[in-house]
């Protein structure tokens, strides 16, 4: 006459209530702030930026030595370490070919953990916010034309790497168009930033005044193309209320 069941029904409910919430977007959005967080703390203790002060280890040299600085490049672009000074330092430790190739590979690295990290943990939760006019517009565009637009944004160094990164993974893109853009449009500008670095002891040197020309003039030509854009895309905006009142 007494039947166990009800009694193993309140802890059965409660364990998938605890997996739901746990599993749930803002809780996997949590997570992911945590995990950055503590990246960049890490990278805040660790100061990479001594790499460029002291040097590579000397006991490090080589193809080795080159991989490894690309791996440790990939983590260090996912905890927020600006791309400039790392690309500095691959120009200055590995020369220029070393350097670039070492520097191509921990962008397309850090991008990608970045891209799955976003995706997994968080475009659930992001998405929910795209309410801004700018917000929903970059989210069509990489949707629509993800391989295009990441392109573009690669090759004008106007948006954050990890900026680019999240907003990719928040949209609706694929992940080798992703991957493809950021290694084909990442090149121009990384290539001036490598050879500054490899040849920033001859600041009078035609090559270091040329691939600090171009990174001023890439940077001068992104900023115009980001005007630009802003003000056609509020035109837009603004006209189709007027469009929809006329109709």
């Amino acid at each position: 006459m007494f039947d166990p069941v009800p009694a193993t029904r309140p802890s059965g409910g409660l364990a998938v209530r605890c997996t739901r919430a746990l599993l749930s977007p803002w809780s996997r959005f949590s997570l992911l702030v945590a995990v950055l967080l503590a990246a960049a703390v890490t990278m805040l203790l660790f100061e990479p930026q001594r790499l460029l002060a002291s040097g590579w280890p000397p006991q490090l040299t080589g193809s080795a030595a080159a991989m490894l600085f690309g791996l440790a490049y990939g983590v260090c672009t996912v905890a927020f370490v600006p791309r400039p000074l790392l690309n500095l330092a691959a120009g200055a430790l590995f020369g220029t070919q070393a350097g670039l190739a070492a520097a191509l590979a921990g962008t397309v690295l850090g991008a990608g953990v970045s891209f799955l990290l976003g995706r997994v943990l968080g475009q659930d939760a992001l998405r929910t916010l795209l309410r801004g006019k700018y917000l929903k517009a970059a989210d069509g565009l990489l949707s629509r034309h993800g391989f295009r637009s990441m392109l573009a944004l690669r090759l004008f160094p106007g948006v954050p790497f990890a900026a680019a990164n999240y907003c990719a993974a928040t949209s609706r893109m694929g992940y080798p168009p992703f991957l493809l853009a950021t290694g084909l449009g990442s090149i121009p500008n990384t290539a001036a930033y490598v050879i500054a670095g490899s040849s920033a002891s001859s600041p009078t040197s035609p090559v270091f005044l040329a691939a600090m020309g171009f990174i001023v003039l890439s940077g001068a030509g992104a900023a115009l193309v980001a005007w630009r854009r802003r003000h056609r895309l509020a035109g837009t905006e603004t006209a189709r209320p007027e469009a929809g009142g006329a109709a």
